[in-house]
C-alpha cells in the first residue's frame, strides 16, 4: 500500500516549508521518506523586462546544467580546432628556426599526454579487469619460467653489450674514465655487506637500476643528439625562469642585484613552484609521472608506490611526493618506506632546480641527473634494505594518486605561490644558519690548528682529505679531487644549496680565466696554493677552477637533497602522513639518507664513465 500526504508549513511571514511524506508498506516493513522543501518569498516584485531577463537567465542555467558534459566538450573543441588553425598558418609562416621546432615538438608532447590521459581515465577499470583475469596465468609455473628464461636473457645481453661497449670505446679512447667503473663495484659491494639482509637482496631490481641509469647517461653524454636534446631542454628551462625577473623588478626594484641569493634565486623557487602547482591541478604531473613510475616498475620488479614516488621525486621534494601515495603509505612494507626516503634524498625538486641554474650550474646536466637518480635510488635503497615481507601492493595502487585540492587554475597558482613561502623560509634560515655555523666551526678549528703550529685547518679542508677516495673513485680528475671532496662534504653536512654556491665560484673563476687569455692572448697565470693569480690584471681568483669533466661529476654528485639537516625534515614531513609508522621511520631514516647520497655517487660515476668533451 502507498499512501502519499503533502502538508504545509507556515514557518514565519515569509518562508514556507513542504514536507511530502510517502509511506511504503511491504509486509511488517514501513520505510518513510521525508523531502523538506523550503522556499523563500522576499516579496519582490518583477518588472516585464526583469521578468523576461530571469526567465532568460533560467532557462540558460537549466540548460547549462543539464548538458554540462556536453557544453564543456564543445567549448574544448572548439579551442582546440582553434589551436591547430594558429599551428597550421604558424608553421606555414615559418619553419626551419628554433621556434619553429619547439612550437612542434611541444604540440606533439601536448597531444601525445592528452591522449595518455584519456585513454588512461578510460580504460583504468578495463586494464584492471584484464590484469585480475590474468593473474592465474601470470603465476602458473609454466609463465614464471618462461619470463624468468626472458628476464636472464636481457640481463646477459645488456651486461655483454656494456662490456663490449666499455672496451671498444672507453678503455682505448678515455682509459682514465675507468676508474670510475671500479667506484661503481665498490660502493655496490660495500652496501651489499652492510645490506639489512644480504641474502634477500634482489638483484633484478640493483642490476636494472645500474642498467637505466646506463642507458639514459649513454644518451646524454655519448649521443649528440641526446646531448643537444638536454642542451636544447636546459636553454629552454633558463629561458622560462628569466620571466622571473618581472616580478623581481616590480618587487625589489632595480638594486635587486645587490642582494643576487634572496631576491633571484628565491624569487624563482617561488616561480617555479607555483607552475608546478598549476601542472599538478590541470593532470599534466601525474600523467607524466605515472609514465615514468609504470616505466620504472616494469623495468625494476618494483611496487607502484615506490616507483610513483621515485617518478616524482624528479619534480617534486621529499615531501611533496610522498603525498601522491598518501593512501598506501600506512601499508607499506619497511623496505618500501626506506625506498619512499631514500628517493626523496637522491634527488632534487623542481622548484629549486632553477636556483641552481642561476649559480652557473650546467642546465642540462641538472636535468639528466634528476632522471636518472630516480633508478639509482630505487637500486641503491634495495640493495641497503631488501624486502622482508609480504607486500600488500597492486596494480590498482597507479590510480591511487592524490588529487590536487583546487578548484580552478586561479586557485592553484595562488596556492602554488602561498606554499612556496615555507620553502623559501626553510631555504633562507638553513642557508643562514649553517654557513654562520660553518664559519664559527671554521674559526675554532684554525684556532686548534694554530695552537700546534698548523695553518688554515677548516672543515673543507678536513673534508677535502676524509673524502678524497669519494671523489677519486667517482672518476674525478686527479688535480680536482680535493677540491670535489671539500663540495661533497659541504653538502653532506651542510646542504646542497651551499655546496652549489661553492662551485659557482669554480664555474666563474674558470670562465674569467678563459677570458683573460682570450684577451690578452697569453697564459700569464700561475697558481698560489689553492689560488690563482693573473699577472697581466693581478686579480686573484679564489679557490681556483676544476676541469670540466669534474665539473660535470661534481653537479651529479651534488644533485640530491642528502644531507644531516634533511634528516628532520623527511622524518617530520613522511611522518605526518603516516603517523602510525614514524617510530619505523626514525630508526630507518639515517640509512635512507645515507643511500641517498651513495645514490648521487652512482649516477656521478656512471656520468665519470661516460664523459666525452664535445
Amino acid at each position: 500500500m502507498d499512501n502519499k500526504e503533502d502538508h504545509t508549513v507556515v514557518i514565519s511571514d515569509t518562508e514556507t516549508v513542504t514536507v511530502i511524506v510517502d509511506t511504503e508498506q511491504d509486509d511488517d516493513t514501513e520505510t518513510v521518506t521525508v523531502i523538506v522543501d523550503t522556499e523563500k518569498d522576499d516579496d519582490y516584485q518583477y518588472n516585464v523586462y526583469q521578468r523576461r531577463i530571469l526567465f532568460l537567465q533560467e532557462t540558460v542555467t537549466g540548460f547549462y546544467k543539464a548538458h554540462k558534459k556536453v557544453t564543456w566538450t564543445a567549448i574544448t573543441l572548439i579551442i582546440f580546432m582553434a589551436y591547430f588553425v594558429y599551428f597550421g598558418l604558424a608553421l606555414n609562416y615559418r619553419f626551419g628556426d628554433e621556434g619553429s621546432w619547439r612550437l612542434l615538438g611541444f604540440t606533439i608532447f601536448g597531444v601525445l599526454l592528452l591522449v595518455l590521459i584519456l585513454l588512461c581515465d578510460a580504460y583504468d577499470t578495463k586494464i584492471d579487469d584484464v590484469w585480475k583475469r590474468n593473474e592465474s596465468l601470470r603465476n602458473s609455473k609454466t609463465t614464471t619460467m618462461c619470463m624468468k628464461v626472458i628476464s636472464w636473457f636481457l640481463r646477459i645481453g645488456v651486461f655483454v653489450t656494456v662490456i663490449v661497449y666499455v672496451i671498444l670505446d672507453i678503455a682505448i679512447d678515455h682509459p682514465q674514465n675507468l676508474i670510475s667503473v671500479a667506484g661503481l663495484i665498490l660502493y655496490i659491494l660495500i652496501f651489499y655487506i652492510t645490506s639489512v639482509n644480504p641474502a634477500r637482496v634482489n638483484w633484478h631490481t640493483v642490476f636494472w637500476g645500474i642498467a637505466l641509469q646506463y642507458v639514459f647517461a649513454l644518451v646524454i653524454l655519448r649521443t649528440q643528439w641526446g646531448y643537444d636534446i638536454f642542451k636544447w631542454l636546459g636553454d629552454r628551462v633558463t629561458e622560462f625562469l628569466e620571466h622571473t625577473m618581472a616580478g623581481v623588478l616590480f618587487v625589489f626594484g632595480n638594486t635587486w642585484s645587490d642582494h643576487f641569493f634572496a631576491m633571484k634565486v628565491l624569487s624563482i623557487v617561488v616561480f617555479f613552484f607555483t607552475f608546478i602547482n598549476i601542472m599538478y591541478y590541470l593532470g599534466v604531473m601525474q600523467a607524466i609521472i605515472k609514465v615514468f613510475g609504470g616505466f620504472l616498475a616494469f623495468c625494476m620488479g618494483t611496487t607502484p608506490a615506490e616507483s610513483i614516488n621515485a617518478a616524482a621525486n624528479i619534480f617534486g621534494s621529499m615531501i611533496d611526493s610522498p603525498m601522491m601515495i598518501r593512501p598506501l603509505l600506512k601499508d607499506m612494507t619497511r623496505s618500501e618506506l626506506h625506498a619512499v626516503m631514500t628517493g626523496g634524498f637522491a634527488t632534487i625538486a623542481g622548484s629549486v632546480l632553477g636556483a641552481y641554474i642561476t649559480f652557473g650550474v650546467p642546465a642540462n646536466h641538472l636535468l639528466s641527473a634528476s632522471v636518472m637518480s630516480a633508478p639509482a635510488a630505487l637500486a641503491i635503497a634495495k640493495l641497503s634494505y631488501p624486502e622482508t615481507q609480504r607486500s600488500k601492493a597492486s596494480n590498482k595502487d597507479f590510480s591511487k594518486l592524490e588529487k590536487p585540492p583546487e578548484h580552478n587554475i586561479i586557485e592553484a597558482a595562488s596556492n602554488g605561490a602561498s606554499s612556496s613561502i615555507k620553502v623559501v623560509g626553510a631555504i633562507a634560515v638553513n642557508v643562514l644558519a649553517f654557513l654562520s655555523l660553518l664559519a664559527f666551526l671554521n674559526a675554532t678549528l684554525t684556532w686548534f690548528g694554530e695552537r700546534v703550529g698548523i695553518e688554515g685547518l677548516t672543515f673543507e679542508f678536513m673534508c677535502s682529505y676524509v673524502l678524497y677516495p669519494v671523489s677519486f673513485f667517482m672518476g674525478v680528475d686527479t688535480d680536482d679531487c680535493r677540491k670535489v671532496a671539500e663540495l661533497v662534504g659541504v653538502k653532506t653536512f651542510t646542504n646542497e644549496f651551499i655546496a652549489y654556491s661553492s662551485l659557482k665560484v669554480l664555474i666563474q673563476n674558470k670562465k674569467d680565466l678563459n677570458n683573460y687569455t682570450d684577451f690578452f692572448n697569453t697564459t700569464d697565470w700561475y697558481w698560489q696554493k689553492d689560488n690563482v693569480v693573473l699577472n697581466m690584471t693581478g686579480q686573484v681568483l679564489e679557490g681556483g677552477f676544476i676541469s670540466e669533466k669534474s665539473e660535470i661529476i661534481a653537479t651529479y654528485a651534488l644533485c640530491g637533497f642528502a644531507n644531516f639537516g634533511s634528516i628532520g625534515i623527511t622524518l617530520g614531513g613522511v611522518g605526518a602522513l603516516a603517523p602510525s609508522r614514524k617510530p619505523e621511520l626514525s630508526q630507518m631514516v639515517l640509512r635512507a639518507m645515507i643511500c641517498g647520497n651513495v645514490a648521487c655517487f652512482l649516477t656521478a660515476c656512471i656520468a665519470g664513465l661516460l664523459y666525452k668533451p664535445f
